[in-house]
C-alpha cells in the first residue's frame, strides 16, 4: 500500500515537472526550488510582519483599531501590506508541505536523510502555530473563534480542567498581559523557526536558500496581485458575550478548527498526535532498502569520496568539498551529467528527455539522482577540475605565437609561446591552460614556469609561457607538435584553468611527479623561491629511465641553492635501471618509504591517472589530511577516441 501511494504522488510529481519544464524551462521550474522558495517566503513573511508590528496596538481595546487604521490608512497600502502577509505565511505553508510530499515520494527520508526529514516535519508545526497564532492577534470575530476553540481543545488535557477557557467567558476577562502573551509567541515562533531553517539544511550540501530570481519575482507579484484582488478585511470587533454564528476562514490554515465542533476532543487529539508520530517515524518504517557504503572516484582528478548508503553521487561529492557543476537537483536539468566509467549505479527517477536511452547506453547519469551501488568510478563531464576554490579569474581566449622549440629527449619537447606586446595572463602557479584546436576541441597542458611578478614593472613585451609537451602514440596534437610545429606559427588557447595550487599554510611539503606532471610543480616551486616561502620541500620525481628526467641540471641547482629544497628522482622501469643507484620502484611509495606517517604533511600529487589513483588513497592511510592532499591527474586522449572537452593538466 506504501509503495502504492509514493508510486502514485511519484507519477503525479514527474508528470507536473515535465509540463513545468515545458512551460518554465528547467532552471525556472518552481517544483525544483521549493526548500529555497520558502525560505524567501519566510522572509516576506517576518519583513511585512516587522512593519505591521509597528503600528500594532498590543492592547485588547486598541488591537482591533490598529489593524482598521492600518488596514484602511495610507492610501490602503497597509491592507496590502496585511494581505500579503497572511497570504505568504499561507503559501510557505503549502510549498512546506508540497516539499514534504516530494521527498516522501522520492523516498528521501530514509538513512542519513532522517534529520532533515524530522526536521522538516518539526518546521511544518512551527509555522503552522505561528500563522494560527497570528489570527489571535487583529482581536475580531474570527481571532475570537479561533482562540477560543484553541483554549477549549488544550482545556481537554489533563490539568487544564477548563481554566483556559473560562478566560473568555465575558470581554472582562481578557487583559492586556494575555495579549503580550500573543505577541511574544508570534515573534518567539518564528525565531525559534528560523534557527531550525537552519539547522535542517546543515545535512544538505550545498543547500540553497534563495530561489532563481524571477522565480521569486514572480511570487511576490502573485502575492500583491491576490491581495488586490481578494484584500484581507477584520470581520468585527470580537465580542465574548456572543458566539460568531457566520464566519469567511483561511480553509487551508484553519481547517481543522471547524472539527473541534463536530469531533469529539479525544479525536482531533488522536489525529494531530498520530499523525505527527506517524510523520516523524516514517524514515524508520517498511519498507526498508537495504544499502551500504561505497567509494566513488570522480575524474577529473581522481577524487575518492565516500558516498553513503542511499546518497546520490552529487550529494556525496559535494558533502567531500568537490565542486561540482549541478543546478535543479531534480534530474531535469542535465547540468551535472556524468559518465560510468566502472560499477554499477541506480539511475533513480528523472526526466526521460533529460537522459534519453542512448545517453544511458554511453554509461552516463545524472548525478543529482543516481546512487551507487557498489564502488563505482565516474568522470563528471564538461568541467577542468573537481577541487573547491578556484584560484584565479574566469578563463579567457587568448592568441600567442611560438617563440623558440627545444627537444630536451625523443619524446619531451619544451614550448615557448609569447602573446602579444603589453599583455599579460594572469594565473596562478600549477594551473593550466587548454590549446584550441582547428575544429574546437581542446588539449590541456599546465603552465611550467612561474606566473609574472605582479610587483615588477610590465614589459613591453608581452608574457611568455613555457609548457613541456610529452609525445603520446597517436597523439592528434602532440604528433602535430614533433613533427609540423615551427617557430612563428599561432597558438589558440583559454586560460587560467584548475585548482592545483599551493595552499596557504606552514606544513611541510611533498611533492610526488610522474614523468610531465613535473611540469606545474616547476611552476609552483619556482613561484615559491621567488616569494621566499622558507617551507620545507621535498620533490619526488618518477620516471621510468633516466633518460626521462629532463632539466635535471635546474632541479639539481634548485637542490644547490635551496636549502629547503630537497630532491628524490625514481626509476619505475627494472630494466632500464640496471646501472642506477639511485631509488628504484613507485615514486610514492619510495616517498612513503621516506615518510611512514604524513600527519603534519601537505602533499601535491601529479602525473598519470593510474598514478594518482594509486597514490592518494596510500597517502591517506598514512594518516595524511583530506584537507592537505592536493592532486591533478594527466588524462591523454589519442586520435582513436573521441577528445574529451576538457581535461585537468596535460593531454596530447
Amino acid at each position: 500500500m506504501v509503495k502504492l501511494i509514493q508510486r502514485a504522488l511519484r507519477a503525479a510529481f514527474m508528470g507536473a515537472e515535465a509540463v513545468f519544464n515545458r512551460a518554465f524551462g528547467d532552471r525556472m521550474n518552481p517544483l525544483y526550488h521549493l526548500g529555497a522558495t520558502a525560505f524567501m517566503l519566510f522572509w516576506v513573511v517576518g519583513a511585512t510582519g516587522l512593519v505591521l508590528y509597528a503600528f500594532f496596538d498590543t492592547s485588547v481595546t486598541g488591537a482591533y483599531r490598529s489593524v482598521e487604521t492600518i488596514e484602511h490608512g495610507a492610501f490602503g497600502l497597509g491592507g496590502v501590506l496585511r494581505a500579503v502577509h497572511r497570504y505568504a505565511s499561507d503559501a510557505m505553508l503549502l510549498t512546506m508541505v508540497v516539499h514534504l510530499l516530494r521527498h516522501y515520494a522520492f523516498d528521501r527520508l530514509r538513512g542519513y536523510r532522517w534529520f532533515s526529514w524530522v526536521t522538516g516535519v518539526a518546521l511544518l508545526w512551527l509555522v503552522y502555530v505561528a500563522g494560527v497564532n497570528g489570527y489571535m492577534l487583529p482581536w475580531d470575530r474570527v481571532a475570537q473563534f479561533v482562540t477560543q476553540s484553541s483554549f477549549e481543545w488544550l482545556d481537554w488535557l489533563p490539568g487544564f480542567g477548563g481554566t483556559l477557557s473560562r478566560n473568555f467567558i465575558v470581554d472582562a476577562h481578557v487583559s492586556n498581559r494575555l495579549f503580550s502573551l500573543f505577541v511574544f509567541i508570534h515573534i518567539g515562533v518564528p525565531l525559534v523557526t528560523l534557527l531550525l531553517m537552519w539547522i535542517h539544511v546543515q545535512r544538505v550540501p550545498k543547500a540553497s536558500t534563495n530561489p532563481p530570481r524571477p522565480i521569486a519575482v514572480a511570487m511576490l507579484v502573485m502575492l500583491v496581485v491576490l491581495s488586490l484582488l481578494v484584500p484581507v478585511a477584520s470581520q468585527g470587533p470580537a465580542a465574548l458575550s456572543t458566539m460568531p454564528e457566520r464566519l469567511s476562514i483561511d480553509w487551508f490554515l484553519l481547517t481543522i478548527f471547524p472539527l473541534f465542533y463536530a469531533w469529539p476532543m479525544s479525536w482531533i487529539w488522536a489525529l494531530v498526535v498520530g499523525g505527527s508520530l506517524l510523520l516523524y517515524l516514517l524514515p524508520w518504517l517498511p519498507p526498508r532498502r537495504a544499502g551500504q557504503a561505497n567509494q566513488l572516484t570522480m575524474h577529473p582528478g581522481a577524487a575518492r569520496v565516500t558516498a553513503r548508503a542511499g546518497e546520490t553521487l552529487l550529494d556525496a561529492g559535494l558533502r567531500a568539498g568537490l565542486a561540482l557543476p549541478f543546478d535543479c537537483r531534480s534530474g531535469g536539468c542535465g547540468v551535472c551529467l556524468c559518465t560510468v566509467h566502472h560499477g554499477r549505479v541506480d539511475l533513480g527517477n528523472y526526466q526521460p528527455a533529460v537522459l534519453t536511452e542512448a545517453m544511458r547506453a554511453r554509461g552516463q547519469a545524472l548525478m543529482c539522482c543516481a546512487v551507487a551501488l557498489d564502488d563505482v568510478e565516474l568522470e563528471v563531464d564538461g568541467v577542468e577540475s573537481l577541487a573547491p576554490g578556484e584560484a584565479s579569474r574566469p578563463p579567457q581566449r587568448y592568441t600567442a605565437v611560438v617563440q623558440s622549440m627545444e627537444r630536451l629527449s625523443p619524446i619531451l619537447m619544451r614550448l615557448h609561446i609569447a602573446l602579444p606586446p603589453g599583455q599579460r595572463l594572469p594565473f596562478v602557479a600549477g594551473q593550466y591552460l587548454n590549446i584550441i584546436l582547428d575544429d574546437g576541441a581542446k588539449r590541456a597542458f599546465s603552465f611550467a614556469n612561474p606566473p609574472a611578478d605582479p610587483a615588477a614593472t610590465p614589459s613591453t613585451a608581452g608574457d611568455v609561457i613555457e609548457l613541456h609537451v610529452r609525445l603520446i602514440p597517436g597523439g592528434r596534437y602532440t604528433t602535430h607538435v614533433f613533427e609540423h610545429m615551427k617557430v612563428g606559427d599561432t597558438v589558440q588557447f583559454e586560460a587560467p584553468l584548475g585548482r592545483f595550487t599551493l595552499a596557504d599554510s606552514q606544513r611541510p611539503i611533498l611533492f610526488v611527479a610522474g614523468a610531465t606532471g613535473f611540469a606545474p610543480i616547476k611552476s609552483i616551486v619556482e613561484d615559491a623561491f621567488r616569494r621566499g616561502i622558507r617551507r620545507p620541500m621535498t620533490l619526488y620525481w618518477g620516471v621510468r629511465t633516466s633518460e626521462d628526467l629532463y632539466l635535471l641540471d635546474l632541479v639539481d641547482r634548485w637542490q644547490r641553492e635551496q636549502p629547503n629544497f630537497h630532491f628524490v628522482p625514481v626509476l619505475s622501469d627494472v630494466e632500464a635501471a640496471a646501472g642506477w643507484t639511485g631509488r628504484r620502484g613507485l615514486v610514492h611509495q619510495a616517498m612513503l618509504a621516506d615518510h611512514p606517517s604524513l600527519a603534519g604533511f601537505e602533499v601535491y600529487a601529479c602525473g598519470s591517472v593510474r598514478m594518482v589513483e594509486a597514490a592518494v588513497p596510500d597517502f591517506l592511510a598514512h594518516g595524511l589530511a583530506e584537507e592537505f592532499c592536493f592532486s591533478d591527474a594527466f588524462v591523454p586522449t589519442r586520435a582513436a577516441t573521441p577528445p574529451p572537452t576538457s581535461q585537468p593538466a596535460a593531454a596530447d
